[in-house]
């Protein structure tokens, strides 16, 4: 069982309270689900920072079987790039991973290794929503430590295999932050400038702009990883539904970037 380690930090312990905050994001918001959308990037903040972009992308995403959650390693505990058996208890609820998909990933880069998993948030945080919209859902949770180029085609490569044996509904999410304390208008910039390929679905040039803007986007790896699987099976368009930063909620001189974007 893996144990919530965010609950009462990044989002409320209380399952009511919980529950009800994450409604209060959607409020306004009238985008529908779309059954063609098959991945997405997803910010994975304190809540009352980045959940109402959270919540955009989360408007937009159809019912799935398993959603497959690729997140960044914060801690740098455990393999290099891991998946999680355990099924995963957040105050809402527990939910199991999918563990039929996670046997016929072919392992040889992505390992079982709940450690990586133990204390990071980046994957926790998505939870809760899609507990809130869906039922009857399972997961299959990445942790990535290495997030060059290479390995994203390693991981993607894995992922895309077990995902075109299975007759699920597969949705893959990225978690990700994108520039961290910088000015807004310096964060805006940067951001904009690395999510242009990405909405092309073009990881190579997505790359070159992370190194030439020396871009501090947490989960760039877990987005390589979601644009190539998605435009391997089948996808060619993106979206961005949503761009905010911290300060949006509560002035600073440096923020954090936010961006929620679909692909189908």
């Amino acid at each position: 069982m893996r144990i919530p380690v965010v609950a009462g930090q990044f989002y409320p312990s209380n399952p009511r309270t919980l529950k009800k905050e994450i409604k209060s994001y959607f409020s306004g918001i009238t985008i529908k689900p779309d059954p063609a959308i098959m991945g997405a990037v997803v910010p994975h903040a304190g809540y009352m920072y980045s959940g109402r972009t959270a919540a955009h992308v989360y408007a937009a995403l159809p019912n799935a079987d398993t959603f497959v959650i690729i997140g960044p390693n914060h801690t740098g505990y455990g393999s290099m790039v891991s998946a999680s058996a355990d099924t995963w208890r957040t105050p809402l609820g527990d939910v199991d991973s999918d563990l039929d998909l996670i046997e016929s990933i072919p392992r040889r880069i992505i390992d079982i290794d709940e450690s990586a998993h133990q204390y990071e948030h980046s994957i926790e945080v998505q939870i809760p929503f899609l507990q809130t919209l869906f039922k009857d859902f399972k997961i299959v949770s990445v942790c990535m430590g290495l997030q060059d180029e290479e390995t994203t085609r390693d991981v993607s490569d894995e992922l895309m295999d077990a995902i075109s044996e299975t007759d699920k509904k597969v949705v893959v999410i990225a978690s990700s932050d994108f520039t961290h304390y910088k000015p807004a208008a310096v964060a805006y910039d940067i951001d904009h400038y690395v999510l242009d390929p990405l909405l092309e679905l073009n990881v190579t040039e997505f790359y070159s702009r992370i190194r030439e803007r020396d871009a501090s986007v947490c989960g760039h790896g877990p987005i390589a990883v979601m644009m190539r699987v998605c435009r391997g099976l089948g996808a060619n368009s993106a979206r961005l539904l949503n761009y905010s930063n911290s300060g949006d909620v509560q002035p600073m001189a440096e923020v954090v970037g936010y961006a929620g974007v679909v692909v189908r």
